[in-house]
């Protein structure tokens, strides 16, 4: 191992020992906080299981708000997202959530603070449910890219395990925030982009789950110029392909990036000589374009779905752990 990577290693072990074992204590909220993370820096897909999760809960009647810390936001202040504001206050994963989910997200580096304005904030869900479901509380809260936050306690850990990590290395001179043996704390392990059962390590493979994908595009141009700015690119670019849809050009931004004019004149300049008939990008890149989105006409918009398989076993393992956290 690396010389840097051993020492990130040592100080993420340490500190994971340290709440295994009761030397550091997380903050605990009133609403069981379901954790959705990854081992690696990067996009796994967080955001659309997000949603995923939200509208799986909601159909189990609970009430869903959503902890996150807003990546690159220009503020530092914790708040509710306002879904028609700007990514530069919100962050623009944050936003496309609360407008997919149509539910709270909270957003701020410190997570409990979210979780306690949220629970202030809707305080007619913090009674239990009634009947045979009287120790199950009505709300929950989703906490976004939190399996390394331990700083709040949750009642369950959701892992997203592209095959990419399965053999990668830590930082800094990898792409991997943990190992894979930190497995073991989580009570699901997802599996996306075609990661195989067989790859995990035993102890992971009674709690996995595999997730399947696929984009849905309407009015797609025959000839678009396909960009966008997201953590893997070529997956978004290989997705098209299999659509049968020939882009005539890909044009790549930073993840998460904020289109300026000027983006947006190289666009339309490149879109001459490729004989592009318009334009195709993703829903966070339709975030991040704003009102410039209206000078890109026409603009197709990629929206990712997701199904998880198993999904009666896994709702049935989400709701036997909240329960058991939550007796009275």
């Amino acid at each position: 191992m690396n010389p840097l990577s051993a020492l990130y290693s040592l100080g993420a072990g340490a500190k994971n020992y340290a709440y295994d074992h009761g030397w550091l204590t997380p903050q605990r909220l009133t609403w069981p906080v379901i954790s959705v993370g990854n081992l690696s820096v990067g996009g796994s897909g967080k955001t659309p299981f997000v949603i995923l999760l939200g509208q799986l809960l909601r159909r189990h009647g609970y009430f869903i708000t959503v902890l996150s810390r807003g990546y690159r936001r220009e503020s530092n202040t914790v708040e509710l997202v306002d879904s028609t504001g700007e990514p530069a206050r919100f962050g623009d994963e944050p936003l496309l959530i609360s407008r997919k989910l149509n539910a709270p997200v909270f957003v701020g580096a410190e997570r409990y603070r979210c979780g306690l304005l949220a629970e202030n904030k809707f305080t007619e869900y913090r009674e239990a449910g009634q009947g045979k479901d009287a120790h199950i509380p009505r709300a929950v809260h989703i906490l976004d890219d939190g399996f390394q936050h331990r700083l709040l306690a949750r009642s369950f850990d959701i892992v997203l395990l592209p095959p990419e990590d399965l053999k990668g290395t830590l930082l800094p001179t990898g792409r991997l925030r943990e190992g894979l043996r930190s497995l073991r704390r989580a009570h699901a392990v997802v599996l996306t982009a075609g990661t195989q059962l067989d790859a995990l390590p035993d102890f992971a493979r009674e709690n996995a789950y595999v997730l399947e994908r696929s984009l849905v595009i309407k009015d797609t141009p025959k000839r678009p110029l396909a960009f966008c700015g997201i953590a893997k690119p070529e997956r978004f670019f290989a997705d098209l392909k299999k659509l049968g849809i020939q882009t005539v050009a890909e044009v790549t931004f930073r993840d998460h990036h904020r289109y300026s004019p000027q983006d947006i004149a190289m666009l339309l300049e490149k879109k001459r000589p490729s004989g592009a008939d318009g334009f195709v990008t993703t829903e966070k890149d339709r975030i991040n374009l704003g009102e410039l989105a209206a000078r890109m006409s026409p603009l197709a918009v990629a929206e990712l779905r997701l199904e998880l398989q198993e999904e009666e076993r896994f709702v049935k393992a989400l709701m036997a752990v909240i329960a058991g956290d939550h007796k009275e």
